[in-house]
């Protein structure tokens, strides 16, 4: 994979998250705003260490920066669990996880606009980082911290750190 499918349906939702249309992925990403529910999980191991993925410089947002271990779109017709089994498949190869709902935001920025749901969950096995991934690694909390407001993380990774108080 060199690049993401900009004709790839998303549902477009209102900020309760009820589906009120679709769009592309490139018209969600083209500055348009639309509204759209994206699903996001925080792996930590049993050392309390959380597992994050490095984005592959061809991403169109945020290229090369470390974030979250699993971010992706909920497609049309999925459900938001659907959608979290789907992608932390894809991109970790993990299919025995007991996500716990944490919360779920509004993610505003000049570009897009996500209704972000927030998992977090504890895992000790194998983790595959596919090739949407540039791959990835468990970073103490200390190491997250230092790290902080130096380029190294997305933006969004950050604020949601200290939106749901994760480090």
């Amino acid at each position: 994979m060199t690049n993401d499918n900009l004709q790839e349906m998303f549902p477009v939702v209102d900020e309760q998250g009820n589906i009120v249309g679709a769009a592309t992925r490139g018209e969600c990403h083209n500055g348009s705003r639309l509204l759209h529910p994206v699903v996001h999980l925080h792996v930590f191991n049993s050392r309390g260490e959380l597992y994050l993925q490095k984005r592959p410089m061809w991403k169109e947002i945020q290229p090369g920066k470390w974030d979250t271990a699993v971010g992706g779109h909920v497609d049309l017709g999925e459900s938001v669990e659907m959608a979290l089994k789907r992608e932390v498949r894809e991109e970790l190869g993990i299919t025995d996880f007991t996500p716990e709902c944490v919360t779920h935001y509004l993610y505003d920025s000049q570009r897009e606009r996500e209704l972000v749901f927030v998992h977090k969950t504890v895992y000790d096995g194998s983790i595959t980082p596919s090739e949407e991934t540039d791959g990835g690694r468990f970073w103490s909390i200390a190491e997250i911290k230092e790290n902080l407001d130096k380029g190294i993380f997305t933006p969004n990774f950050e604020s949601e750190a200290e939106r749901i108080q994760l480090l």
